[in-house]
Protein backbone atom coordinates (compact mmCIF):
# COMPACT_ATOMS: atom_id res chain seq x y z
CA UNK A 1 0.00 0.00 0.00
CA UNK A 2 1.38 3.70 -0.53
CA UNK A 3 0.78 6.49 1.10
CA UNK A 4 -1.10 9.23 -1.15
CA UNK A 5 1.76 11.30 -1.17
CA UNK A 6 3.77 8.26 -2.28
CA UNK A 7 0.91 7.63 -4.91
CA UNK A 8 1.28 11.18 -5.64
CA UNK A 9 4.90 11.16 -6.59
CA UNK A 10 5.18 8.04 -8.34
CA UNK A 11 2.22 9.42 -10.65
CA UNK A 12 3.21 12.38 -11.22
CA UNK A 13 -0.10 13.82 -10.06
CA UNK A 14 -0.59 16.69 -6.96
CA UNK A 15 -2.66 15.71 -3.98
CA UNK A 16 -5.13 18.07 -4.58
CA UNK A 17 -6.13 16.27 -7.61
CA UNK A 18 -6.10 12.72 -6.17
CA UNK A 19 -8.77 14.49 -3.11
CA UNK A 20 -10.58 15.99 -6.55
CA UNK A 21 -10.80 12.53 -7.96
CA UNK A 22 -11.83 11.29 -4.62
CA UNK A 23 -14.04 13.54 -4.08
CA UNK A 24 -16.01 12.39 -7.49
CA UNK A 25 -15.40 8.74 -7.56
CA UNK A 26 -13.30 8.44 -10.02
CA UNK A 27 -10.52 7.19 -8.21
CA UNK A 28 -10.96 5.75 -4.79
CA UNK A 29 -8.14 5.24 -2.47
CA UNK A 30 -8.14 1.62 -1.16
CA UNK A 31 -8.05 2.19 2.20
CA UNK A 32 -8.61 5.16 4.59
CA UNK A 33 -7.65 5.17 8.18
CA UNK A 34 -10.12 6.20 10.61
CA UNK A 35 -8.70 7.47 13.06
CA UNK A 36 -6.14 9.83 11.15
CA UNK A 37 -8.00 10.06 7.99
CA UNK A 38 -4.33 9.21 5.64
CA UNK A 39 -5.48 7.71 2.64
CA UNK A 40 -3.97 4.44 1.05
CA UNK A 41 -3.40 3.35 -2.69
CA UNK A 42 -2.75 -0.58 -3.79
CA UNK A 43 0.10 -0.76 -5.83
CA UNK A 44 -2.70 -1.62 -9.02
CA UNK A 45 -4.53 1.41 -8.83
CA UNK A 46 -0.72 3.02 -10.11
CA UNK A 47 -2.34 1.62 -13.99
CA UNK A 48 -5.62 2.69 -13.04
CA UNK A 49 -3.94 6.54 -12.29
CA UNK A 50 -1.36 6.13 -15.43
CA UNK A 51 -4.93 5.24 -17.93
CA UNK A 52 -6.91 7.87 -16.66
CA UNK A 53 -4.25 10.69 -17.14
CA UNK A 54 -3.71 9.03 -20.91
CA UNK A 55 -7.40 10.05 -21.15
CA UNK A 56 -7.07 13.28 -20.13
CA UNK A 57 -4.27 13.78 -22.81
CA UNK A 58 -6.72 12.18 -25.42
CA UNK A 59 -9.06 15.31 -24.79
CA UNK A 60 -12.28 13.05 -22.64
CA UNK A 61 -13.53 15.04 -20.00
CA UNK A 62 -13.55 13.87 -15.91
CA UNK A 63 -16.91 12.33 -16.78
CA UNK A 64 -16.28 10.94 -20.05
CA UNK A 65 -13.00 8.67 -18.45
CA UNK A 66 -15.51 8.26 -15.21
CA UNK A 67 -17.76 5.66 -17.88
CA UNK A 68 -14.53 4.71 -20.00
CA UNK A 69 -12.93 3.37 -17.09
CA UNK A 70 -15.89 1.19 -16.48
CA UNK A 71 -16.67 -0.38 -19.91
CA UNK A 72 -15.71 -4.04 -20.16
CA UNK A 73 -16.70 -4.12 -23.71
CA UNK A 74 -13.91 -4.13 -26.18
CA UNK A 75 -15.94 -3.15 -28.98
CA UNK A 76 -17.65 -0.18 -27.54
CA UNK A 77 -14.41 0.90 -25.85
CA UNK A 78 -12.59 0.95 -29.27
CA UNK A 79 -15.55 2.79 -30.74
CA UNK A 80 -15.12 5.68 -28.34
CA UNK A 81 -11.22 6.08 -28.57
CA UNK A 82 -11.86 6.17 -32.54
CA UNK A 83 -14.84 8.84 -32.35
CA UNK A 84 -12.32 10.94 -30.00
CA UNK A 85 -9.37 10.15 -32.40
CA UNK A 86 -11.41 11.66 -35.49
CA UNK A 87 -12.68 14.76 -33.01
CA UNK A 88 -8.57 15.56 -32.45
CA UNK A 89 -8.05 15.27 -35.74
CA UNK A 90 -10.47 18.06 -36.87
CA UNK A 91 -9.48 20.26 -34.20
CA UNK A 92 -6.26 19.84 -35.48
CA UNK A 93 -7.27 20.49 -39.19
CA UNK A 94 -9.30 23.63 -37.39
CA UNK A 95 -5.78 25.13 -35.98
CA UNK A 96 -3.93 24.26 -39.24
CA UNK A 97 -6.78 26.75 -40.97
CA UNK A 98 -6.37 29.42 -37.57
CA UNK A 99 -3.19 29.60 -38.24
CA UNK A 100 -3.40 30.31 -41.85
CA UNK A 101 -5.68 32.85 -40.69
CA UNK A 102 -3.50 34.29 -38.68
CA UNK A 103 -0.62 34.68 -40.57
CA UNK A 104 -2.54 36.45 -43.53
CA UNK A 105 -4.21 38.89 -40.91
CA UNK A 106 -0.59 39.65 -39.45
CA UNK A 107 0.43 40.04 -42.99
CA UNK A 108 -2.53 42.60 -44.38
CA UNK A 109 -1.90 44.44 -41.00
CA UNK A 110 1.53 44.69 -41.55
CA UNK A 111 0.65 46.17 -44.78
CA UNK A 112 -1.88 48.25 -44.21
CA UNK A 113 -1.88 49.33 -40.54
CA UNK A 114 -5.09 48.83 -40.06
CA UNK A 115 -6.09 45.79 -37.83
CA UNK A 116 -9.58 45.01 -38.89
CA UNK A 117 -9.02 45.47 -42.83
CA UNK A 118 -10.80 41.83 -43.10
CA UNK A 119 -13.97 43.01 -42.36
CA UNK A 120 -13.83 45.37 -44.71
CA UNK A 121 -12.61 43.25 -47.58
CA UNK A 122 -16.74 42.06 -48.11
CA UNK A 123 -18.53 42.77 -51.37
CA UNK A 124 -22.32 42.94 -50.67
CA UNK A 125 -24.50 43.09 -53.67
CA UNK A 126 -28.64 43.32 -54.09
CA UNK A 127 -29.38 40.80 -56.21
CA UNK A 128 -32.45 37.46 -56.49
CA UNK A 129 -31.44 34.13 -54.52
CA UNK A 130 -31.29 31.35 -57.01
CA UNK A 131 -34.60 29.05 -57.30
CA UNK A 132 -33.71 26.11 -55.85
CA UNK A 133 -36.01 22.25 -55.61
CA UNK A 134 -34.33 20.89 -52.12
CA UNK A 135 -34.72 18.14 -50.03
CA UNK A 136 -34.73 19.71 -46.81
CA UNK A 137 -34.70 19.00 -42.76
CA UNK A 138 -35.16 21.52 -39.97
CA UNK A 139 -34.43 20.52 -36.67
CA UNK A 140 -32.91 22.00 -33.25
CA UNK A 141 -29.07 20.89 -34.31
CA UNK A 142 -25.46 21.60 -33.01
CA UNK A 143 -22.93 22.87 -35.49
CA UNK A 144 -21.52 19.00 -34.77
CA UNK A 145 -24.41 18.05 -36.38
CA UNK A 146 -24.81 19.51 -39.54
CA UNK A 147 -23.30 16.22 -41.21
CA UNK A 148 -25.62 13.56 -39.63
CA UNK A 149 -28.65 15.94 -41.09
CA UNK A 150 -26.69 15.74 -44.08
CA UNK A 151 -26.30 12.25 -44.05
CA UNK A 152 -30.25 11.85 -43.66
CA UNK A 153 -30.94 13.96 -46.86
CA UNK A 154 -27.71 12.45 -49.11
CA UNK A 155 -29.67 8.74 -48.21
CA UNK A 156 -32.54 9.75 -49.25
CA UNK A 157 -31.03 10.56 -52.96
CA UNK A 158 -30.75 7.26 -54.10
CA UNK A 159 -34.32 5.74 -52.36
CA UNK A 160 -36.45 8.77 -53.91
CA UNK A 161 -34.97 8.54 -57.26
CA UNK A 162 -33.79 12.39 -56.79
CA UNK A 163 -30.63 14.31 -59.15
CA UNK A 164 -28.47 16.36 -56.93
CA UNK A 165 -27.85 19.96 -58.14
CA UNK A 166 -24.51 20.25 -56.04
CA UNK A 167 -25.61 23.21 -54.52
CA UNK A 168 -25.88 22.48 -50.96
CA UNK A 169 -27.14 25.12 -47.90
CA UNK A 170 -28.07 26.08 -44.45
CA UNK A 171 -30.84 28.24 -42.94
CA UNK A 172 -30.92 29.72 -39.93
CA UNK A 173 -33.92 30.41 -38.33
CA UNK A 174 -33.01 31.21 -34.52
CA UNK A 175 -32.67 34.88 -33.40
CA UNK A 176 -29.29 34.40 -31.59
CA UNK A 177 -26.78 31.73 -32.05
CA UNK A 178 -26.29 28.61 -30.10
CA UNK A 179 -23.90 26.31 -31.06
CA UNK A 180 -24.75 23.62 -29.33
CA UNK A 181 -28.84 23.84 -30.48
CA UNK A 182 -30.30 26.10 -32.93
CA UNK A 183 -33.27 26.01 -34.86
CA UNK A 184 -31.37 25.27 -38.35
CA UNK A 185 -32.14 23.67 -41.37
CA UNK A 186 -30.18 22.12 -43.73
CA UNK A 187 -30.69 21.22 -47.51
CA UNK A 188 -29.61 19.83 -50.67
CA UNK A 189 -30.57 20.83 -54.54
CA UNK A 190 -32.39 18.08 -56.82
CA UNK A 191 -33.58 18.92 -60.02
CA UNK A 192 -36.84 16.74 -59.76
CA UNK A 193 -39.41 19.49 -58.44
CA UNK A 194 -41.88 17.36 -57.95
CA UNK A 195 -39.90 14.72 -55.48
CA UNK A 196 -38.54 18.05 -53.72
CA UNK A 197 -39.78 18.94 -50.17
CA UNK A 198 -40.31 22.74 -50.92
CA UNK A 199 -38.93 25.00 -53.68
CA UNK A 200 -36.98 27.78 -52.63
CA UNK A 201 -38.16 30.93 -54.58
CA UNK A 202 -35.67 33.17 -55.82
CA UNK A 203 -36.05 36.37 -53.44
CA UNK A 204 -33.95 39.71 -53.40
CA UNK A 205 -31.08 39.60 -50.78
CA UNK A 206 -28.36 41.34 -49.38
CA UNK A 207 -25.35 38.87 -50.86
CA UNK A 208 -21.87 38.23 -50.02
CA UNK A 209 -19.19 35.81 -50.66
CA UNK A 210 -17.10 34.05 -48.16
CA UNK A 211 -13.74 32.83 -48.47
CA UNK A 212 -12.20 30.70 -46.09
CA UNK A 213 -13.42 28.26 -43.32
CA UNK A 214 -16.51 28.68 -41.72
CA UNK A 215 -14.84 29.99 -38.13
CA UNK A 216 -15.05 33.33 -39.87
CA UNK A 217 -18.11 33.35 -41.65
CA UNK A 218 -19.69 35.40 -38.45
CA UNK A 219 -17.46 38.05 -40.31
CA UNK A 220 -19.17 38.07 -43.23
CA UNK A 221 -22.43 37.85 -41.41
CA UNK A 222 -21.31 40.91 -39.82
CA UNK A 223 -21.05 42.78 -42.64
CA UNK A 224 -23.96 41.96 -44.43
CA UNK A 225 -25.86 43.23 -41.28
CA UNK A 226 -23.95 46.51 -41.03
CA UNK A 227 -24.56 47.00 -44.92
CA UNK A 228 -28.44 46.45 -44.78
CA UNK A 229 -28.92 49.19 -41.68
CA UNK A 230 -26.73 51.71 -43.14
CA UNK A 231 -28.29 51.27 -46.58
CA UNK A 232 -32.62 51.66 -45.28
CA UNK A 233 -33.18 47.75 -45.94
CA UNK A 234 -34.46 45.37 -42.78
CA UNK A 235 -34.27 42.07 -42.92
CA UNK A 236 -37.61 39.90 -44.09
CA UNK A 237 -36.40 36.25 -43.56
CA UNK A 238 -34.30 33.98 -41.99
CA UNK A 239 -30.57 34.11 -43.81
CA UNK A 240 -29.14 30.83 -45.50
CA UNK A 241 -25.88 30.17 -46.89
CA UNK A 242 -25.12 27.94 -50.25
CA UNK A 243 -21.58 26.20 -50.30
CA UNK A 244 -20.33 27.20 -53.88
CA UNK A 245 -16.52 24.95 -53.12
CA UNK A 246 -15.73 23.29 -50.09
CA UNK A 247 -13.72 20.51 -49.03
CA UNK A 248 -15.58 17.85 -51.00
CA UNK A 249 -14.29 19.55 -54.45
CA UNK A 250 -10.74 18.64 -52.76
CA UNK A 251 -9.52 22.12 -51.97
CA UNK A 252 -8.18 23.09 -49.23
CA UNK A 253 -10.22 25.26 -46.40
CA UNK A 254 -8.89 28.67 -47.76
CA UNK A 255 -10.06 27.75 -51.25
CA UNK A 256 -13.70 27.07 -49.67
CA UNK A 257 -16.11 29.36 -51.10
CA UNK A 258 -19.87 30.58 -49.15
CA UNK A 259 -22.45 32.44 -50.76
CA UNK A 260 -24.33 34.26 -47.33
CA UNK A 261 -27.69 35.51 -48.54
CA UNK A 262 -29.54 38.35 -46.26
CA UNK A 263 -33.22 38.63 -47.58
CA UNK A 264 -34.00 42.18 -47.20
CA UNK A 265 -36.75 45.01 -48.06
CA UNK A 266 -36.87 48.92 -47.91
CA UNK A 267 -37.76 50.54 -44.34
Amino acid sequence: MLQIGEFSRVCQVSIKTLHHYDKIGLLVPAEVDRFTGYRYYRTEQIDTMNYIQRLKRYGFSLEEIQHLITISDNKELAGALRRQKEKLRREQQEMAIILNELQAHISVFERTGDIMTYQKSYRIEVKNSPAMNVLAKRAMMGVDEFGKYYGMLFERVPKEHVTPTGLNGTRYYDKEFNRESSDVEVFIGVKEKEKSDAVMEPCECAMTVHHGGYSTISEAYGAIVSWIIENGYEIAEAPFELYIKTQFDSLSPEDWETEVYFPIRKK
